[in-house]
């Protein structure tokens, strides 16, 4: 019984070996969403951590501002769409 338990707990540090790697390489892995033809750029890493925000100065109209929001929302829902695509682990941490 003690070498079946002591197997069990050598998987058990292994996957959690493995699960810190990969939680490691989805905090380096990053993707870049954009909107409106890349006037507004959102660059999230693989824990969906906002890591930066490009807004081109061409996109900026006081005038309209909801139009520059709505840029906003898109450059992140593409960053989320692209970082399902690559993101290999089915959940997240």
């Amino acid at each position: 019984m003690g070498s079946g338990f002591s197997k069990m707990k050598k998987q058990a540090k292994m996957m959690q070996d493995q699960m810190d790697k990969m939680k490691k390489e989805m905090q380096n892995l990053e993707v870049e969403g954009s909107a409106g033809g890349s006037l507004v750029k959102v660059v999230i890493n693989g824990e969906k951590e906002v890591k930066k925000i490009v807004i081109s100065p061409e996109c900026v109209d006081p005038d309209d501002i909801d139009g520059l929001q709505d840029l906003i929302i898109g450059a992140f829902e593409n960053a989320y769409q692209k970082l399902e695509q690559e993101n290999p682990m089915p959940f997240s941490f």
